[in-house]
């Protein structure tokens, strides 16, 4: 039944059955087989299908969310029951919005001193794909916004207040400025995150709020192209403080502090609300409490 279960949730997510299958390293016939027998155990059918993927039925809508709580408690249980014999070990998979990344890679060699038996996969994702990869097991935990888009029913540690930083070149008129007015970037030429990046999305409420078009002529889901972008000269970008510095180091441009943004955004991690958590992950969340206690 739980394999049938992991199946269920793998077609659920990827909306296709030859990617769920490829995901879970099964052939589709193997998946297609399994999803049948699930439902006659069931009894009902839990997804339309003809030739491709129809949607779940809304008996497999009910049905997911008890998948993904049996699957869910299994995953714990195995996990109480490594660290009986074992102590803290296993993998911990964190996804982070890009702009929290440096945080990401701060709290994982935190933990990781403590606890060296514990192997980390941190992977970039935008805020909607960390809640949905939490939804689907897909991740232990993640790093997003806090108060910027329905969370659901999670746990939470927030980790920092995002500040943002205007990124130009060295030689650069506002290079020597101790801040600059959001009003100022009117016509200059910018390159920002894609618009599918929170980020971004409150980035045009500063401009908006400052009555600012912003000239974009360069996106990019990779704060890192935008960095080379300003290093290769021509362009401007707004970065959050913590990235910007980290990206800046060693190259020919400047910081400086955007004046008059409106309230910092909250950024912190994001887990499964789960009581008790498993013991890895109630590691990880105390970690980056301690982290954020001045």
């Amino acid at each position: 039944m739980l394999e049938k279960l992991e199946m269920f949730i793998a077609v659920a997510r990827e909306e296709h059955f030859g990617r769920a299958a490829a995901s879970l390293g099964i052939t589709q016939p193997s998946l297609s087989n399994g999803i049948k027998q699930l439902e006659e155990q069931l009894g009902v059918q839990l997804i339309f299908r003809g030739s491709r993927f129809g949607g779940l039925t809304p008996e497999g809508q009910s049905a997911l969310v008890w998948a993904r709580r049996i699957v869910g408690d299994s995953r714990q249980l195995k996990e109480e029951m490594r660290f009986t014999r074992h102590g803290l070990s296993g993998r911990l998979r964190l996804a982070a919005i890009p702009t929290g990344l440096t945080w990401a890679a701060r709290l994982a060699a935190r933990f990781s001193a403590k606890n060296p038996n514990v192997r980390l996969t941190i992977l970039s994702r935008t805020s909607i794909e960390i809640l949905s990869m939490l939804d689907n097991l897909d991740i232990d935990a993640g790093i997003s916004y806090l108060d910027n888009e329905p969370m659901g029913r999670v746990s939470t540690e927030p980790l920092y207040e995002e500040k943002y930083m205007l990124v130009c070149a060295a030689a650069s008129a506002f290079a020597a400025r101790d801040n600059i007015g959001w009003h100022e970037l009117q016509g200059q030429r910018l390159c920002l995150l894609t618009p599918d990046m929170q980020n971004r999305r409150i980035i045009n409420r500063n401009f908006a709020d400052a009555s600012v078009t912003p000239e974009t002529w360069v996106e990019s889901n990779s704060t890192v192209v935008l960095m080379a972008m300003v290093a290769a000269g021509g362009w401007m970008t707004v970065l959050p403080e913590d990235s910007a510095r980290f990206l800046a180091s060693g190259k020919p441009v400047a910081t400086i502090p955007l004046a008059g943004s409106a309230l910092p955004h909250r950024v912190g991690l994001v887990a499964p609300w789960r009581e008790p958590h498993t013991p890895v992950l109630e590691a990880l969340l105390r970690e980056a409490r301690q982290m954020s206690t001045p």
